[in-house]
């Protein structure tokens, strides 16, 4: 009788170890199906692009069977997030940019079919490809870069995010075109480089320092592909000085909440206001080295190219 019991608790271990091994095996083959592999054609650099939203079909026919607002929530971690999170976010050095994942659950599962419907699989991915390998020649990396695209299905989704080294989110809209991902796609790809070589958690991060973060994307973007312009961030071409004494007491400031107020343009700046002096700020530093490669003024801190670039004579 114990010998019989001891073979049926074996046999018990025995099954559900293979039922594990089961549902990994059909979870990574899930994934395979959404992942798209590629390489440099002329440098060793690998790059996956993560079709995420493909996900969402199975995910929203479960959800509209459900009632309780908690139970969509749990559904759509298990099916949507689960299956892509070693790719997409685990271990990103920018933390703050899980939420954008975890918070984009549908509020509207009958919209969000027909958005995911109208997805070009073939055309976003030829986008993706064309800026990552554009963008990797221009500023290598050494590790591989994934990009994974899910469905912007909130007011607040972001075009595109960078969560750390060698992962970038990008969130389709029924108004994005091709270009629109080429463009997010190679000004997210900068910032992940610099992830990769410079971050540091423990460095004091102010104000100006983001307006140059972003104003070197948007430079490096302009690298790739000089032909086009941002679909949502503009230039000003003037330097207003009734705008600039509105945050030049504030540039070295270690304030984040203040950094996104100046670089979304709130208040009486106008739109993307910090994205815009950031661009000029990293164009007069590079007016002055023009010979400089993306490469080398990647790292080159934002008060150097401030103070080096002579910025301020701009507004006397």
């Amino acid at each position: 009788m114990e010998g019989k019991r001891k073979r049926s608790v074996r046999l018990i271990v025995v099954s559900i170890a293979f039922l594990l091994v089961f549902l990994s095996g059909c979870k990574e083959d899930e994934v395979k199906d959404i992942v798209t592999e590629f390489t440099h054609p002329d440098m060793d650099q690998s790059f996956q692009i993560v079709s995420a939203y493909k996900l969402y079909d199975a995910f929203i026919e479960k959800a509209l069977q459900e009632s309780e607002e908690e139970n969509v929530e749990s559904l759509f971690e298990t099916m949507v997030i689960e299956p892509v999170h070693e790719q997409c976010v685990a271990e990103g050095e920018h933390a703050e940019a899980m939420d954008l994942v975890w918070e984009q659950t549908p509020p509207d599962l009958e919209n969000a079919k027909g958005l995911i419907k109208e997805i070009d699989t073939e055309s976003i991915n030829i986008a993706i490809k064309d800026a990552l390998i554009k963008s990797s020649t221009l500023l290598p990396s050494e590790i591989e870069n994934t990009v994974c695209v899910f469905p912007a299905l909130g007011e607040e989704s972001p075009v595109g995010f960078n969560v750390g080294a060698g992962k970038i989110l990008l969130f389709h809209s029924s108004y994005l075109k091709e270009d629109d991902y080429k463009i997010t796609t190679a000004h997210e790809y900068h910032h992940s480089v610099w992830t990769e070589k410079y971050y540091d958690p423990n460095d004091y991060i102010t104000v100006l320092e983001n307006m140059v973060f972003e104003g070197k994307a948007l430079v490096f973007e302009e690298l790739v592909y000089p032909e086009m312009y941002s679909y949502s961030i503009p230039v000003y071409s003037t330097y207003n000085n009734n705008h600039w004494e509105l945050i030049e007491a504030d540039l070295n400031q270690g304030n984040l909440e203040r950094s996104l107020e100046i670089l979304y343009g709130e208040g009486e700046l106008p739109p993307f206001y910090g994205y815009s002096e950031g661009f000029k700020i990293v164009m007069n530093y590079l007016e002055q080295y023009p010979d400089l490669e993306p490469e080398e003024w990647l790292g080159i801190d934002g008060e150097k190219m401030f103070e080096e670039g002579n910025y301020l004579s701009n507004y006397e």
